[in-house]
């Protein structure tokens, strides 16, 4: 991929809704990734030396800009998606000639699927790469990408990246976070006011008390979904030392292509929730330290760079849109 992959990204549309996107907080990856883009040694300005095209729609400016707010009206988001691909598949004959299978989208914020259903062939065909990897939301780990939501208060991995020891971690597990979706009542219910010190479960965290500080400090992080499979605190647990606890339904983990996610987290059934301690508490502690210490070494692969490094998020994204390109051919309309 290094020496080979070549990106073309579409010239059409003004920023702030193309060619622009967040670049702090929940959906950060979406303006960090298109501006890297925008500048990457895999970018391309002969379209017909690509392998791969890009659709630099921000889905977050999209509905920071277009939405009405409190409308529930999808309308004027999706004819806008759907005007693009109109503009480059009349101006180019890449779209057509693949029926878009050689594009690629990609968008953290939760409505991105559903903006990306107005466009049958971008759904059905296209490479979309997304935080919301829920396969009951017709995710196609074939063809799409999952990836990681990764929460930067300041826009970068300043302050962010390391923790204490493994035995420096007197908290068992630990979460904190607002009480939605069908999983995290769930948790809370049992786990909310438990008599275990070392199990802290919470909606709210006492004031006072660091949220990074409760990573740092704790050995297990939960990570619930919560109205959507998508959540930061995957990554926080690898940026800070914590091995990730899923609990998810129909979730694709990012780049499980070629990371092994059994290796470095603890995947926990719903149903499995009311026995949380004892399972974590019988997970063998040589098991956890080599859980916790394959985390650390897998934590290169989520980190944000600017500009970026080899094997970072940036790259890890494309190397999983690079395989699912490998899949398809496209046949040249010259092609007898």
């Amino acid at each position: 991929m290094e020496k080979k992959l070549k990106v073309y990204v579409y010239k059409e549309g003004e920023p702030p809704v193309y060619h622009f996107g967040p670049c702090k907080h929940t959906y950060a990856i979406e303006g960090y990734f298109i501006q890297a883009m925008e500048v990457s040694k895999f970018r391309t300005q002969d379209p017909n030396k690509a392998h791969v095209y890009f659709l630099p729609l921000s889905i977050t400016m999209l509905i920071q800009f277009i939405y009405v707010a409190d409308s529930h009206e999808w309308g004027l988001m999706k004819n806008t998606a759907m005007d693009y691909v109109n503009v480059i598949s009349q101006k180019y004959p890449y779209w057509n000639r693949s029926l878009g299978a050689d594009h690629f989208m990609l968008a953290c914020h939760d409505w991105g699927p559903e903006i990306s259903f107005a466009i049958p062939h971008l759904y059905k065909n296209s490479i979309r790469a997304l935080c919301n990897a829920n396969t009951s939301e017709k995710f196609n780990p074939t063809k799409d990408v999952s990836i990681p939501e990764i929460h930067l208060p300041l826009g970068t991995t300043k302050g962010l990246l390391g923790g204490p020891a493994p035995f420096d971690r007197p908290i068992l597990v630990f979460f904190a976070g607002g009480v939605h979706g069908p999983i995290r009542p769930i948790l809370l219910q049992h786990w909310e006011n438990s008599t275990h010190e070392d199990v802290q479960i919470h909606k709210y965290l006492p004031k006072g008390v660091s949220y990074y500080d409760m990573i740092r400090k704790s050995k297990y992080c939960i990570c619930p979904s919560g109205y959507e499979v998508a959540s930061p605190r995957m990554v926080e647990g690898l940026y800070m030392g914590c091995v990730p606890v899923l609990i998810k339904d129909n979730y694709v983990t990012p780049f499980s292509d070629v990371l092994n996610w059994d290796t470095f987290s603890v995947t926990i059934p719903v149903k499995d929730i009311v026995n949380l301690n004892k399972i974590l508490m019988d997970i063998p502690q040589d098991k956890y330290l080599e859980m916790q210490k394959r985390g650390i070494q897998m934590r290169r692969h989520f980190e944000v760079n600017s500009p970026p490094k080899k094997y970072d998020v940036f790259h890890m994204i494309l190397h999983s849109i690079w395989l699912r390109r490998l899949n398809f051919r496209v046949h040249d309309v010259n092609e007898s």
